[in-house]
C-alpha cells in the first residue's frame, strides 16, 4: 500500500509543481487556443473509504505527464479533500478536449467521472500593471481623503 502510494506520488511529483508557478504556466487564451477546466469526481470505480492518494491513479499520472509533455495539459492535481482533481487544458477545440478526457485511464475504468468547462482566463497580471501605473500616476491631490467618520472616498 504504502508502495503504491509512493509510486503516485513520485509519478505525480513534476506535475503538482507546476502549480508552483502559475503565472509563467497559465497564459491568457490566445488565438488558435482553447482553456478547458476539467474536474474529476470519484466515479463507480473509486475505491470507497480510501484517500485520492490510495486509489489506482498511477496510469492516469503517467497520462497527465505525457499530456503536459504535449504541451495540451497546464496543469493539474489532486484536490486536497479527497474529493477528486481538476486539470487545466489548453487545446486547439472543444473535440480535442474532449478526447483527452474520454482517454484518461482513471475516466476509462470509472474512477473519475467528470465536468469540462471553457474558460477564459483573465489576463491578471497585465491588469494589475495598469492599475498600479494608473495608482501611482496619481498626484497627492487627486486620491480620496477621508474625513473624520468617513472612510477615504466615502
Amino acid at each position: 500500500m504504502k508502495t503504491t502510494t509512493l509510486s503516485l506520488l513520485v509519478s505525480l511529483a513534476p506535475i503538482l509543481c507546476l502549480a508552483q508557478n502559475v503565472t509563467e504556466t497559465v497564459k491568457p487564451q490566445t488565438g488558435t487556443k482553447a482553456t478547458y477546466l476539467v474536474i474529476y469526481r470519484p466515479g463507480p470505480a473509486w475505491l470507497i473509504g480510501k484517500s485520492i492518494m490510495e486509489q489506482p491513479l498511477k496510469e492516469h499520472g503517467k497520462y497527465m505527464l505525457s499530456l503536459y509533455i504535449k504541451g495540451s495539459m497546464k496543469l493539474a492535481g489532486p484536490l486536497t479533500d479527497n474529493a477528486g482533481g481538476a486539470v487545466l487544458l489548453d487545446v486547439s477545440n472543444e473535440a480535442e478536449a474532449r478526447a483527452i478526457v474520454a482517454n484518461d485511464p482513471a475516466v476509462q475504468s470509472g474512477i473519475f467521472v467528470y465536468e469540462m468547462h471553457p474558460w477564459k482566463l483573465q489576463p491578471w497580471d497585465e491588469l494589475a500593471k495598469k492599475a498600479q501605473g494608473a495608482g501611482q500616476q496619481m498626484t497627492p491631490a487627486d486620491r480620496p481623503v477621508a474625513s473624520p467618520g468617513r472612510p477615504p472616498g466615502g
